[in-house]
Formats: structure tokens, C-alpha cells, sequence
């Protein structure tokens, strides 16, 4: 409730998910259960965890995306596969 009264989550059930997907910490402790006790003197140390990409850490995932559009970076698994002509069924999965 707490995260949702400070403006962190849509609703209630929005800031629950936050708490399990491990986006909320409380000082330096992560919190991953919604009904963990916040004392009223932690109630300002609340904040999105510093791994969080909604708490403003880099996103990794949308750089390596990005690298990988502008030709930079990668494995090398893409060009490997224009080479052979195929692409392996476990990738697939």
C-alpha cells in the first residue's frame, strides 16, 4: 500500500508485483514480500532497487538491443547463421 501511495505502482495489485519481481527496496534491503512491515521512520527510505530498470539504472537489455540494430557489438551467433545458411532448432525455442 505504501508503494502505491507514494506514486510508485498504478494500484495496489500493480505495486505487489513490483514488491515479488524484486523492483523495491527498503534503504539498502530488497524487499520481495508484499507484506513486509515498514517502520514509519523506513517509510521515507522506500525506492525502486538500484538493478531496477524502472528505478532510472541503465537498461541493459534495450542497450544490447540497440548495439546489435546499429551493427555494434554481439556474438556473432546472427552472422554465423547467414554463413550456414540455417538456424539451429534450440534457438528457435
Amino acid at each position: 500500500t505504501i508503494v502505491f501511495k507514494n506514486g510508485m505502482a498504478k494500484s495496489i495489485h500493480h505495486a505487489r508485483v513490483l514488491i515479488r519481481q524484486h523492483h523495491i527496496r527498503v534503504g539498502r534491503q530488497l524487499v520481495n514480500i508484499p507484506s513486509f512491515i515498514v517502520r514509519l521512520e523506513s517509510e521515507k527510505h522506500i525506492a525502486f532497487s538500484l538493478t531496477s530498470p524502472l528505478g532510472g539504472s541503465p537498461a541493459v537489455r534495450v542497450k544490447r538491443k540497440n548495439q546489435k540494430a546499429s551493427g555494434g557489438g554481439g556474438d556473432g551467433e546472427e552472422e554465423e547463421e547467414k554463413e550456414l545458411g540455417h538456424r539451429n532448432l534450440s534457438n528457435m525455442i
